[in-house]
């Protein structure tokens, strides 16, 4: 598999980029995970963008969020595609300037987009994990990506940066591995979740278990599969990227007129519609056992029960921080990231802290791209 740039830049923008896939070397043990599993081939799905420095000590590594992939930016030339999930915060001239650095993105352990997850085939058996797939961590996540910098030759990287789940993985991989970045930057995160939360990750996982497709999560080879638990899982999880303001600004009590009339107890209030539409896209490109691994891997991160106390954890970080809140985001809510940035003051790590007035809620950081490209270019 070929390595380095896979864009081809036009104008002002990266244009049209390609996913590429790897098959990374192992031991002869294999892939040992920290809850005791093992896994004996690893693929991995990422995307590269800009080119390396002479002395290769450019890149920015990504950690993408709960259900992103390694799609970051650019497109990739199918008609009528969107540009990746982060297109307007990189490329030339933007907050992560490929025309200076060079960026990598990949498909975390666990997903559905390429790298090895549930529903990749086993090669023990020639069928698909499914129920076997093993249990992930925040820890396993970082140490597949620190593989695939091995595989392209990035041994000290300029930043590694990444917002929620991905804000997660930053800081795991600062307290982890201190000497491989220069720059850490967390945006709208936490050291732990919430207990609230935690609440609507357990109800969401509900969701999917409870659904007679999900079948233990051996559905690949059967022609049912638990789209409806996955789609309500999704919906749950939607209400906490929006902030109230924005909810009400966009639908309120708007109703919508219904072609057929609505099933018993279904509404036509314009916000169910939403959810649903919501929910019919993501059951489209998202597996849901991959959502049961991540949200599970997510929900066990905590940084000052692994380590004694948060400050702890984070004296032994290298490097200069960058925390970012953001206003109105109740799932991670302003407070957790003034606890990191409390935490970094008092072990006096060099850190930068901003709070963004930003009134769409946890998604502000991939919809309010302006004042947050400032931020992150100035650092």
């Amino acid at each position: 598999m070929t390595t380095g740039r896979n864009t081809e830049q036009t104008g002002n923008a990266l244009g049209v980029v390609k996913t590429q896939e790897v098959q990374l070397s192992l031991p002869d043990t294999g892939l040992q995970l920290e809850k005791g599993g093992t896994l004996r081939e690893l693929t991995v799905a990422y995307e590269v963008y800009g080119k390396p420095s002479p002395g290769n000590d450019n890149s920015v590594f990504l950690c993408h969020a709960l259900t992103g992939d390694a799609h970051a930016a650019g497109l990739h030339g199918m008609e009528g595609e969107k540009p990746g999930w982060w297109d307007e915060m990189i490329g030339p001239g933007k907050g992560i300037d490929t025309n200076h650095y060079q960026v990598i993105c990949a498909n975390i352990l666990g997903g559905c987009r390429g790298t090895t997850g549930p529903g990749s085939i086993n090669p023990d058996s020639g069928h698909p994990y499914g129920a076997t797939f093993p249990t992930i961590t925040v820890s396993d996540i970082i140490g597949v990506h620190r593989r695939l910098l091995d595989h392209l030759g990035v041994t000290r990287l300029a930043a590694v940066m990444g917002g929620s789940f991905g804000g997660m993985q930053v800081l795991e991989w600062a307290v982890r591995h201190p000497e491989q970045a220069a720059r850490y930057i967390c945006i709208a995160s936490a050291a732990q979740l919430s207990t609230q939360a935690l609440a609507f990750d357990v109800v969401g996982r509900k969701a999917i278990t409870s659904d007679p497709d999900w079948q233990q999560g051996d559905y690949y080879e059967t022609e049912r599969r638990p789209i409806r638990g996955l789609a309500h899982a999704r919906k749950i999880g939607h209400i906490t990227y929006l902030s109230p303001e924005i909810m009400d600004r966009r639908f309120g009590r708007e109703r919508r007129e219904l072609e057929t009339p609505a099933e018993r107890f279904g509404t036509n209030f314009q916000i169910e519609s939403y959810l649903d539409h919501q929910g019919r896209k993501f059951v489209d490109r998202f597996d849901a056992n991959s959502y049961l691994h991540i949200t599970g891997a997510m929900d066990d991160f905590d940084l000052a029960e692994r380590h004694g106390s948060l400050e702890e954890a984070l004296s032994k970080t290298e490097g200069k921080f960058l925390i970012v809140a953001l206003s109105s985001d109740w799932l991670f809510p302003p407070e957790q990231s003034i606890e990191i940035a409390r935490a970094l003051v008092q072990t006096g790590k060099p850190i930068s802290y901003c709070l963004l007035q930003a009134p769409h809620g946890h998604d502000a950081f991939l919809v309010e791209i302006e004042h947050l490209s400032e931020a992150i270019r100035a650092f």
